[in-house]
């Protein structure tokens, strides 16, 4: 029997009135699937709703797909699409596999030679990274740096110290309500020549997108990103 097609369909980045962030083409594959591994179902479900005219959720197989779940767990989701069924991966928040735990389905797919089709949506790292004027031919993301101070001061200092050497813009981020720590912590942390650009609320009506140098953002009074999700982006090369 012919295997089925894993879709990888990204989601918005935030509740929105409208669809600004989402192809139609890619909207319409999820409206016609009715097994989906999601990272959370609640989320999921409010998705599906503001798409609209997708199949009953109470029709959808739906696999909760995230950090916590076995990895034997995760080997069981191959199942429908073995038996020649389509499915599809929803993200928490952009694109699927991307600092998401996606990736590890996605990499069983490939061992059994099922189809994997990514299809276009919002990531906020690339999103950021074409707003900060930053290299875009050399950069690296990062995901969430330690949670104790002293330790995240000397991460920055460390990822500073490699974007000064090799021409490399750095990525990261933080859990939102955190992201004013972080902030004070790179002002602090940073030369006054690096650049610093932080892309806040991407693709909502309250986006905010400031890249300038840490001499620049010390002049002024900081953006309030409090519970506000936040790329952070870190240049050192003058």
């Amino acid at each position: 029997m012919k295997t089925g097609t894993l879709y990888l369909i990204p989601t918005t980045l935030g509740k929105t009135g409208e669809n600004n962030a989402i192809p139609e083409y890619t909207l319409d594959v999820l409206r016609k699937l009715d097994v989906l591994m999601v990272e959370n179902l609640k989320t999921a479900t409010s998705f599906l709703q503001w798409v609209g005219k997708t199949i009953p959720e109470y029709e959808i197989d739906f696999y909760p797909l995230n950090k916590n779940t076995p990895e034997q767990e995760i080997h069981s989701f191959l199942r429908p699409l073995l038996d020649g069924r389509n499915a599809g991966i929803l993200s928490e928040a952009g694109a699927p596999g991307v600092a998401d735990p996606g990736a590890k389905l996605v990499k069983l797919a490939h061992q059994y030679q099922i189809k994997v089709v990514p299809l276009v949506g919002p990531s906020s790292i690339l999103l950021a990274l074409m707003a900060a004027g930053f290299n875009g031919q050399q950069f690296a993301f990062h995901g969430y740096l330690p949670i104790d101070q002293n330790k995240r001061k000397s991460m920055i200092k460390q990822l500073e110290g490699e974007s000064r050497r090799h021409d490399r813009t750095q990525i990261f981020m933080e859990a939102p309500y955190r992201n004013n720590e972080l902030l004070k912590d790179v002002l602090s942390t940073c030369a006054s020549n690096t650049r610093l650009c932080t892309a806040t609320d991407l693709t909502l009506p309250s986006e905010e997108i400031i890249s300038k140098h840490i001499e620049s953002w010390k002049s002024k009074a900081l953006p309030d990103l409090n519970k506000r999700p936040t790329i952070f982006l870190l240049y050192a090369k003058e």
